[in-house]
């Protein structure tokens, strides 16, 4: 039976790839966690084992990501290779968006502290599985968000939820990266006050205004499982779900994050959620050049408004195991 998701946008054949096919690993020493020499080492031994070229591109600053990434894109398409990702979601987000569309295949090497792309997708975070995983399998479509020409593979927001992720890697350059530093940079952020936005939202043919502090667009459904957000299985059939809270002062914002770190987000009235294959989002008042903060799998960049929220006419090739294979990876 054909894939549903290549069905639904006219693509029913994965890039060309195989057992020899070469490895271009685009590996980010600066991003995630674990070893760099303990991953370096067990890469090499785990294509040696298997008969694979590997080619591994290091970067050591953030200004040779885009450099790296290109090269590895370039030398796939010419050997039939994969394009893999090394790091953390920053990382696997920038190889994303140079992959869509180019007819790689695409592989990732989990470095993250949550890894929600990998793990939904069933990719362990031990890098020796992880490797046993990506010489082994074979492409499978997977759904990419967009926001203007920005590709998201977990999540797109503004607002308040980008502001905490903005504060929260200023906290981690100091204080270091653990789930304790993140917890209070988002602490800090909400007692430090929010503004509200009004934006017009332009739905299947009709828009409305909301005034809200945040607009988070998920891709990701095991995140929007574990907020307790029914609309984590709209992703399942070709859509996108947006969150949006309604104005609400400190104390019941942080009640309001509570519920979401319990999983009952999807309980709570303050919460206006729907799911869509194409949103636009502009703001009410707005001067002709009007730029806001966006974040995209926790970078955060400036962008132009309006700004248009849909998923990508053609998938990503994900190097995983089929449906229904390796959930255990969710867990």
């Amino acid at each position: 039976m054909p894939d549903p998701l290549t069905t639904s946008l006219g693509l029913d054949a994965p890039p060309s790839c195989d057992d020899r096919s070469p490895l271009f690993i685009v590996f980010n020493l600066s991003s995630g966690r674990g070893d760099a020499d303990e991953v370096r080492d067990e890469i090499a031994r785990s294509c040696a084992a298997a008969g694979r070229t590997h080619h591994l591109l290091t970067v050591d600053k953030p200004d040779q990501l885009a450099e790296r990434i290109e090269e590895a894109v370039q030398g796939a398409e010419q050997s039939r290779g994969i394009v893999v990702a090394a790091g953390g979601d920053g990382t696997i987000n920038a190889v994303a968006q140079a992959t869509l569309g180019r007819r790689c295949a695409f592989g990732v090497l989990p470095q993250g502290t949550f890894n929600y792309f990998s793990r939904t997708h069933a990719i362990p975070a031990d890098i020796a599985d992880a490797m046993a995983l990506l010489l082994e399998s074979t492409p499978q479509a997977v759904q990419v968000g967009m926001v203007n020409d920005r590709v998201f593979l977990v999540n797109a927001s503004l607002g308040l939820y980008a502001k905490l992720l903005e504060d929260r890697e200023a906290f981690k350059a100091r204080f270091g990266r653990s789930r304790v530093v993140a917890f209070m940079a988002g602490l800090v952020t909400l007692l430090s006050g929010f503004p509200l936005w009004d934006l017009r939202v332009a739905l299947r043919g009709q828009e409305q205004v909301l005034r809200t502090p945040t607009l988070f667009v998920g891709n990701n459904a095991l995140q929007l499982e574990r907020m307790g957000l029914p609309e984590a299985q709209a992703l399942e059939h070709g859509a996108l779900a947006a969150i949006a809270l309604r104005p609400l002062g400190r104390l019941a914002m942080l009640s309001l994050l509570a519920h979401g770190a319990m999983g009952r987000l999807g309980d709570a009235d303050e919460v206006t959620r729907f799911s869509f294959g194409t949103l636009q989002v502009d703001a009410v008042r707005r001067r002709r050049a009007t730029r806001i903060k966006v974040a995209t799998d926790g970078e955060v960049v400036w962008m132009q408004m309006p700004l248009v929220f849909k998923v990508a006419p053609q998938p990503l090739w994900l190097m995983k195991p089929p449906p229904g294979e390796g959930l255990e990876a969710r867990a």
